[in-house]
């Protein structure tokens, strides 16, 4: 039998990707466990807190996942009292996540370790590096349906 042996897999861009990400996403995972928080949790949190978006679309295309994730997530996080949803004003229709003083709590506990994880991996490389870096993964991304349905 003629096998095709071209097809190298620890040359492979995509399995490169994967591993680096995987490895990225557990560190960071595993320190945000400890507070109760999961990587979604976190980027919602931030979408709100540091980038001031409290509407659940705006929240969706940030973290880069899908609304019905973010429904979810949200659905989870208020039932954890990280937020609340409220309803804006002069539109009954319109939902707007509201932080809770335990969100408030779970950003200031997470913020250092999310900084100390991207200093981590950041301080592999140079600045130069790390710009080229993000500036090829967005060529990659270029053209892709961003949204995911988990992270």
């Amino acid at each position: 039998m003629d096998i095709d042996t071209s097809y190298r897999l620890h040359r492979s861009l995509g399995y490169q990707l994967t591993l680096t990400a995987r490895m990225q996403e557990r560190r960071l995972d595993e320190q945000l466990k400890t507070i109760g928080l999961t990587r979604i949790t976190w980027c919602i949190l931030l979408a709100v807190l540091n980038e001031g978006l409290p509407n659940p679309s705006d929240i969706a295309r940030f973290v880069g996942i899908d609304r019905t994730a973010t429904s979810r997530a949200l659905r989870l996080m208020e039932a954890d009292g990280m937020i609340r949803r409220t309803t804006g004003k002069g539109d009954g229709r319109t939902t707007l996540v509201v932080v809770t003083d335990k969100g408030y709590d779970l950003h200031r506990q997470a913020t250092p370790m999310a900084r100390d994880n991207a200093e981590h991996w950041q301080g592999k490389l140079t600045d130069a590096e790390t710009q080229e870096f993000c500036r090829l993964m967005g060529k990659l991304r270029e053209g892709e349906d961003a949204a995911l349905k988990r992270l």
